[in-house]
């Protein structure tokens, strides 16, 4: 009786054990959707004021899409100091600074041969069915990192990731080694890929280009959007410093006036108006809907970078009314293009990232006006400077070679063959340099290879440096002073508010959420965090983070 008990009891106490073995296991979690395409558009030159100043006059779904229905950055800022087009595109998704994806400008001289460079130029490649210029951009040779779609095509060669622009580097930097970049032709009003992505364009591209859509613009009036007193807040038409040479400088404007065909000088002007945008996003909803992106069951990268509005601003500077209206336009041309995504792909099946590649500085005279110090830098009579100082103390001439990207470039081999100290070389050519009247501050080798971070702009100029690359002196101009080769107009560059601070902005309800951040932010975030949205690792040499999860910390 004992013993029958004692196993009875025994049993019961094993009962637990064998339902957990025999007992059906848990279904496995789902794994965290993902969206189907990625789009990333890019507004080349678009400095954040410019769409918090016209907020009220913007459309229901452009910007507005983002601001009031999607996640915003307010406070979005690129870390390096030297802020152009193909250093920024080159951060958007890779996540990395120009000291490490080695695009650290438009353009430099090699630091040896003092030859030029061009960002995306590679003799081994040219364009198909269009001439190739001396340095064009024809591959992604000289990026020294990957981006957000080599790691997906990685992972899934079948996915594609096609990048767009009216510029080379604004396509081919984002659509990373192993993407395919297309840009616009500005001598056939075409557009083209390289050698470097395929042997011969698709069948589609073939019949976009022979439809001549950037025909369709000719003569094609550029008018107000809006009625004059909607710009009281923008400086007039027509002023001294307004460039005049593309397509004037007065609205409304004829594109192509005086002209009796299309012919290269048209199609280059085309990029400085709307239509250029127009162009742009047509041939992107052409690549969409051929390459059937977000609609295979794999996962796609689109970047699309618009140049237009660079344009626009170099021409007539950020503050004034054709660059007021030019951004309601360009916010009309995205509604358009994000509806169409929408029927395209499925509003539920995407996501929406935007920003811009620098900011933008108002035009010298217009600041001057304003009672700001403000002025143009010119390379070429500041270099002459520079050299008499150096020679007058080391008896050599041209030691100073050039100005290259953000920095002066020394001739460290000349100073060997005559016996100079190379650092006593560049401490009196840094001497120099602080003397002009238009410089902040002048940063040595030594100190960008360093870790000070208090100084000033030295952390940003320090982002900025690949010492492959890039000339030993380092320079910051003062706020509101411009590197300029011509007498009107305006640029960017430098690490100043006005020229780092551009939108981040998110849209796709079920994967990014809603609302205004405050917190500052980088670009180089951008890629970690599109990165997690689509399930895949960030970048390798990224520098950023995920704002998702900072968001969701704080």
């Amino acid at each position: 009786m004992l013993e029958r008990r004692r196993l009875l009891g025994l049993a019961l106490a094993t009962l637990p054990f064998i339902n957990a073995c025999t007992a059906t296991p848990p279904a496995p979690a789902a794994p965290p959707k993902v969206p189907k395409l990625l789009v990333l558009v890019v507004v080349d030159g678009l400095p954040m004021r410019q769409v918090s100043a016209y907020r009220d006059q913007l459309a229901p779904d452009g910007f507005a899409r983002f601001l009031d229905r999607g996640r915003w950055f307010a406070e979005a800022h690129y870390g390096h100091g030297h802020t152009v087009t193909a250093a920024g595109h080159a951060v958007m998704l890779s996540g990395a600074h120009p000291q490490r994806s080695g695009i650290i400008s438009n353009e430099w001289r090699d630091p040896v041969t003092f030859q030029p460079v061009y960002n995306t130029g590679d003799t081994a490649h040219t364009y198909l069915d269009n001439p190739t210029a001396p340095l064009a951009g024809t591959s992604p040779r000289s990026l020294k990192v990957e981006t957000l779609g080599d790691v997906l095509r990685t992972r899934s060669p079948e996915s594609r990731v096609i990048g767009i622009s009216g510029k080379d580097r604004g396509a081919i930097l984002p659509a990373g080694h192993k993407g395919t970049a297309y840009m616009y032709m500005g001598e056939t009003g075409q557009f083209s890929s390289s050698t470097y992505y395929m042997a011969a364009l698709p069948a589609w591209v073939k019949d976009f280009n022979a439809a001549k859509p950037a025909d369709a613009f000719f003569k094609k009036t550029w008018a107000p959007l809006l009625p004059e007193p909607a710009y009281a807040r923008s400086v007039p038409d027509g002023q001294s410093w307004q460039v005049a040479s593309s397509n004037g400088n007065r609205l409304p404007a004829v594109i192509g006036d005086k002209m009796e065909a299309p012919g290269a000088r048209f199609y280059g002007n085309l990029l400085s108006s709307p239509f250029g945008d127009e162009l742009t996003l047509a041939f992107a909803r052409a690549a969409v809907r051929n390459e059937k992106l977000g609609q295979r069951g794999v996962q796609d990268i689109l970047s699309v970078s618009l140049s237009s509005h660079d344009y626009v601003n170099h021409a007539f500077g950020p503050e004034s009314r054709l660059s007021h209206d030019h951004t309601l336009h360009l916010d009309r041309h995205l509604q358009a293009f994000f509806q169409f995504l929408d029927q395209e792909v499925g509003a539920g099946n995407y996501v929406l990232a935007l920003t811009a590649d620098h900011g933008f500085s108002d035009t010298p005279e217009w600041a001057a006006t304003q009672g700001r110090d403000a002025g143009r830098f010119g390379s070429s009579p500041s270099l002459a400077i520079i050299n008499t100082g150096l020679a007058a103390k080391f008896g050599v001439d041209r030691l100073a070679r050039d100005f290259s990207a953000a920095g002066l470039l020394l001739d460290e081999k000349l100073a060997a063959t005559r016996g100079l100290n190379f650092a006593d070389v560049q401490a009196a050519a840094r001497e120099e340099l602080l003397k002009l009247p238009a410089v902040e501050a002048v940063f040595t080798r030594e100190q960008l290879l360093g870790s000070d971070t208090a100084t000033p702009y030295l952390d940003a100029m320090r982002k900025s440096f690949d010492p492959t690359r890039a000339a030993q002196l380092q320079i910051v101009l003062k706020a509101n002073w411009i590197h300029s080769y011509r007498p009107g107009g305006s640029t960017h560059g430098s690490p100043h508010r006005y020229d780092t601070h551009v939108p981040l902005l998110f849209w796709g309800p079920s994967y990014v959420g809603r609302g205004e951040e405050q917190a500052r932010v980088e670009v180089a975030d951008l890629a970690p965090t599109l990165a997690a949205i689509a399930g895949l690792p960030a970048p390798a040499q990224s520098q950023g983070r995920d704002l998702r999860l900072s968001a969701a910390a704080r």
